[in-house]
């Protein structure tokens, strides 16, 4: 399989429209480089069904696939009417209380006891996927007493959502945890943890993870936006779910947002995916509109290491056509000559690490020569994501000895990566760096390239290595 001709990464979910081999083999050559599972929707037994299949796929196009699991998290609903529904108009009074009783159009049960201590006169109730407005009169424990600012029709178990207080919830439900440990013992490569509100959230979702995959925060709640640079620091890679987030925060503000939590990403070096939205009108139609492909576009400009499709892969009636529409938009993107100063713009200062410097300087040492193909040895995948911090013109290969490192890196930005067994020497690093530029189509006889390791060879976190080669004919 030949290598991607573009450096940001396309995530695409799996769903009832894309479940068979032949829909995901085709969804991978169409330019899908992740592939996520939604634990929200389907069973144990159709996500394992799907891993084998993506696994199957893998083995056939000789590249690493990542897989991502996306758990659902808490979701807070009302209970049930007495009619199945009521209409609430902008004026009424209205009550959320912990009476299981069916409801009418002056209350409804709230089952969400914890909920009643933290919410206090002033603060908004946001019903169903924000449909309906509520603003919050008084609270006694009991019941919270509103009144309706935007109304509506409103069913039953729909979801609410409280936007301006942190909820004492945690992140992972019993169900979360079911998913969570099904999902690891099948291999995944990333775990997404949705509902992140402050770090501590990710801190119980790692320390069942033990390493086994990569930890993805999704931020959907603007309490995250309140501790933003801990959550991005104890993440492994960022979501902006914008679904939840659009929300819970008006929509005017949700650009700027967006903006924020990349630039925090882009200082610490971590992978930021922008989610939700994307390509909607492909779920129905074969084309997007030019607001969407102006959507993705914008998030490529701005650095982002991957944009993903929900639906649009998952239900749509186009799934095939959406990665493809997905991935000439991010192609055409890079190929703008203002693309690399827009990219140079976004870039921080490098940490104070041996890291950083080595990669850093591997960016400029790449410029300054010429290099065709920047090359990386890694066993976790650090100095290939550090390498792909400093966003190099040149591409990134990265040569590891473990698949689910090479796994791994198929999320971030500008990263290409192969498996291959350890080396023991310098001479034996460049050589097999050279061969496999040569194999992997970045480099031609007499180019040069610029190679970053770290040593003792085969130990994580010791980049501190910075080697320029000449690739010869005799290294095929």
């Amino acid at each position: 399989m030949t290598r991607r001709q573009r450096k940001a990464k396309i995530l695409a979910t799996l769903g009832p429209a894309s479940s068979g081999k032949e829909a995901i083999q085709a969804l991978f050559e169409a330019g899908a480089d992740v592939f996520r599972f939604n634990f929200s929707h389907g069973t144990h037994e159709d996500h394992r069904a799907r891993y084998d299949i993506v696994r199957e796929v893998e083995r056939s196009v000789g590249r690493p696939i990542a897989i991502l699991a996306d758990l659902q998290g808490p979701k807070l609903r009302i209970g049930q009417f007495a009619e199945g529904r009521v209409t609430l108009a902008a004026g009424d009074e209205f009550r959320l209380d912990r009476n299981p009783a069916p409801g009418s159009r002056q209350r409804v049960c709230l089952p969400h006891p914890e909920l009643f201590e933290v919410i206090s006169a002033g603060q908004s109730l946001l019903l169903d996927d924000g449909k309906l407005k509520l603003q919050v009169l008084d609270s006694d424990g009991d019941a919270i007493f509103t009144k309706v600012v935007t109304g509506g029709v409103l069913s039953d178990r729909k979801g609410v959502n409280v936007p301006d207080v942190v909820l004492p919830i945690p992140a992972l439900t019993e169900k979360d945890r079911r998913d969570l440990e099904f999902a690891l013992a099948l291999g995944v490569d990333w775990i997404a943890l949705s509902f992140v509100q402050r770090p501590e959230d990710l801190l119980q979702a790692r320390e069942l993870i033990q390493g086994r995959a990569g930890l993805l925060a999704k931020l959907e709640k603007p309490a995250a936006l309140d501790r933003l640079e801990d959550i991005v620091q104890a993440a492994d890679a960022v979501m902006v779910a914008r679904g939840d987030l659009g929300v819970e925060l008006p929509p005017e503000r949700v650009p700027g947002v967006q903006k924020r939590i990349l630039r925090s990403c882009s200082r610490q070096g971590k992978p930021v995916v922008i989610a939700t939205q994307m390509l909607e009108s492909m779920i129905s139609a074969p084309v997007p509109t030019r607001a969407e492909a102006s959507d993705v576009a914008t998030a490529i400009y701005d650095g982002a290491d991957a944009v993903m499709l929900s639906a649009e892969s998952a239900s749509g009636a186009y799934p095939v056509q959406a990665v493809a529409m997905m991935d000439r938009i991010i192609t055409e993107v890079e190929r703008d000559p203002q693309y690399r100063s827009v990219i140079d713009a976004h870039r921080g200062e490098p940490l104070p690490t041996r890291g950083d410097a080595i990669c850093s300087a591997l960016r400029s040492v790449t410029q300054i020569i010429g290099a065709q193909v920047t090359i990386t040895y890694t066993t976790s995948g650090h100095t290939s994501l550090r390498a792909a911090r400093e966003r190099p013109a040149a591409p990134i290969l990265s040569i590891t000895p473990h698949l689910s490192t090479a796994r791994k890196l198929a999320l971030a930005w500008g990263v290409h990566t192969t498996v291959s067994p350890d080396v023991r020497s310098v001479d034996e690093m460049v050589a097999a760096a050279c061969k496999t530029a040569l194999r992997e189509q970045f480099a031609r006889p007499g180019d040069l390239v610029a190679i970053a390791a770290g040593m003792p060879f085969a130990e994580s976190g010791t980049t501190n290595l910075l080697r320029i080669a000449e690739v010869w004919e005799q290294t095929v």
